[in-house]
């Protein structure tokens, strides 16, 4: 079973066409994920905008606040709250995407996370539903980047319980990362030092104002750092 499912993932990798190149013209992005990315955005300084003003791209945000990779409402995940039906067909260059902390936190209650987890992306990083979602953004011709979270400070966070499953979810990120061209993880778990609660707002989940720049600077290094290796 397992080698036909690895066998089925290179066989759609192998279907994947580059987008075509546009000299001179912005890059076009689209950001999708729960409210990591979509933090601060009536303010204009979430992530996107982030990644807007370092690249001098052409991005738009479409994340939802409670968004999940694992969804099955029809309504509401057709509104935004199942993070793959946010994508929106255009000629993307890059899409930028993050989910899953609100399928293992809220949607399995710190008790099956274990479950959870395999669901979202397995061990080897070749199945899930991470990872159906990554190759078939893959499909339409625009480089993906999966962008991880922000870990605790060590400051009283609800989350801080979350930060070995946040390794693990990061590690199998990884690992498709290396397996499938045009696809790449950013993670930001180094980003806060220990102590440091200036990337987190006041309920040290969310990303502050800080966090949200810094996260998108990073986004975008990677990207210009693609794009300057063509």
């Amino acid at each position: 079973m397992h080698r036909f499912i690895l066998a089925s993932f290179i066989a759609v990798l192998m279907t994947i066409q580059a987008a075509p190149l546009r000299a001179d013209e912005p890059l076009r992005i689209l950001t999708m994920g729960d409210s990591m990315m979509a933090s601060h955005r009536l303010s204009r300084r979430a992530v996107s905008h982030s990644i807007a003003r370092a690249l001098g791209a052409k991005v738009m945000d479409q994340s939802v606040m409670g968004a999940r990779i694992i969804y099955r409402l029809p309504i509401t995940g057709a509104l935004g709250l199942n993070i793959g039906r946010q994508y929106r067909e255009r000629d993307w260059d890059w899409i930028v995407l993050n989910g899953g902390g609100n399928d293992l936190w809220l949607g399995c209650g710190c008790s099956r996370c274990h479950r959870r987890m395999d669901q979202l992306i397995t061990q080897k990083g070749t199945g899930g539903e991470i990872a159906k979602l990554i190759v078939k953004l893959r499909h339409t011709g625009a480089k993906v980047v999966y962008v991880g979270y922000l870990r605790s400070p060590g400051a009283g966070s609800p989350i801080e319980n979350c930060r070995d499953d946040g390794d693990e979810l990061e590690r199998r990120l990884k690992r498709l990362a290396g397996l499938l061209d045009g696809f790449y993880y950013v993670s930001v778990a180094d980003m806060v030092p220990h102590g440091d609660t200036s990337f987190h707002a006041l309920d040290m989940i969310h990303p502050s104002l800080k966090g949200s720049r810094e996260i998108g600077r990073r986004v975008a290094a990677t990207i210009k750092a693609v794009e300057a290796g063509k």
